[in-house]
C-alpha cells in the first residue's frame, strides 16, 4: 500500500481575533474526532486557489484573509484498513499545503449547512488543543502544523 500516491491537498486553519481556531466535527464520523477545514485540489488550482474555495464549501464563507503559507508540504497516512474506502483506494493518504487565514467576519457568517455538508457541528478551540481532539492517525500533521503557525497567536 505504501506504493500508492498522496492525494495533493489543502488545509486551512482559520484564527478569529482571539486567536481560537475553527473545527468542526464530521458529519460521517462516529467518533469525538474534530478537525480544520481541509480538501482536494482540483485539477488546475493553485493552493492558495483550493484553499480559498474549500473554505467557502466547508464553512459557508470566504471572510478570511491569508496571514503565512507552510513552508513545504505536510503529509498523512491513512490507517491500512482504511485505504480501500477513503478515495476509492488509489491514495495512501494526503500530501498538503496549509493556509493560516484570519477571520474577518462574525460567527453567524459561518454556515455548515451548504451545499455539500460535511460537518455536524463547529467550534473555536485554543491552537495548542487541536492535536488532541483530532483523528489520532493526524495527531503527528496536527502538531506539525501547530508548531509552523504558532508565531500567529
Amino acid at each position: 500500500m505504501t506504493q500508492l500516491p498522496y492525494r495533493d491537498g489543502v488545509g486551512i486553519m482559520l484564527l478569529n481575533a482571539q486567536n481560537l481556531v475553527f473545527v468542526a466535527k464530521r458529519i460521517d464520523m462516529r467518533s469525538e474526532a474534530w478537525q480544520m477545514p481541509q480538501g482536494g485540489m482540483d485539477k488546475g488550482e493553485t493552493p492558495t486557489q483550493s484553499a480559498l474555495r474549500e473554505l467557502k464549501e466547508e464553512t459557508g464563507t470566504g471572510k478570511a484573509e491569508i496571514l503565512q503559507e507552510s513552508k513545504g508540504w505536510l503529509t498523512y497516512d491513512l490507517p491500512p484498513e482504511l485505504i480501500p474506502i477513503i478515495w476509492g483506494g488509489k491514495y495512501r493518504g494526503q500530501k498538503q499545503k496549509w493556509f493560516a487565514m484570519r477571520f474577518t467576519g462574525k460567527d453567524s457568517d459561518i454556515n455548515i449547512q451548504t451545499e455539500h455538508p460535511e460537518f455536524c457541528e463547529w467550534k473555536w478551540v485554543p491552537m495548542h488543543a487541536l492535536p488532541d481532539i483530532i483523528v489520532p492517525f493526524k495527531r503527528a500533521l496536527y502538531s506539525q502544523i501547530v508548531e509552523e503557525f504558532k508565531n500567529l497567536i
